[in-house]
């Protein structure tokens, strides 16, 4: 089966859906979805419309209703839906984050030491983190890899950090 392709605003909403789902485990209401990305309602409930009729959403009715994603909405976000995902310490301008888990990293342009860049993929919504803000993910649990770096991007659609990596260590085995 082909990977269904969303548009830009599709894959906005539906990961929206996604974060505060897994915020809440409730269904959630269109408006929440449209606050939170700054549309309008009515674009949200057009958008929930496309989403049921692609299987990625279905609506809960109701005075407690809304939407909540089908198994296929994390298919089509390439998410993983993962039982104990291995916990990343992550601190963004000096403090520790607890609830945001990293799903994952990747490394960009590593061959060039003055422009390396990570990519930084959250299982959360990235809407807290700022361009220029300081942030260290690591050690991970199998490499032990520790980045030390400034957010040169925020990619809200993808949940996605842009990371211009200033330190990145691993420890020596001896």
């Amino acid at each position: 089966m082909s990977p269904i392709e969303l548009t830009e605003s599709q894959k906005t909403t539906l990961q929206e859906l996604v974060d505060l789902y897994r915020e809440s485990e409730n269904a959630v209401k269109g408006e929440a979805i449209a606050e939170q990305i700054d549309r309008n309602a009515g674009t949200i409930r057009n958008q929930m419309q496309s989403l049921k009729a692609l299987q990625l959403v279905e609506g809960v009715p109701g005075p407690k209703g809304g939407y909540k994603p089908m198994v296929n909405a994390y298919n089509a976000l390439d998410i993983e839906e993962m039982d104990e995902p291995a916990s990343i310490p992550l601190s963004h301008n000096g403090d520790p984050i607890d609830e945001q888990v990293i799903q994952e990293i990747n490394l960009m342009s590593v061959h060039h030491p003055e422009k390396c860049r990570a990519e930084l993929r959250m299982q959360g919504s990235v809407r807290d983190f700022h361009e220029d803000d300081s942030i260290t993910v690591g050690p991970t649990p199998k490499s032990s890899l520790a980045i030390t770096g400034t957010i040169d991007g925020v990619v809200n659609a993808d949940n996605k950090l842009i990371i211009r990596a200033e330190t990145m260590e691993a420890p020596v085995d001896r």
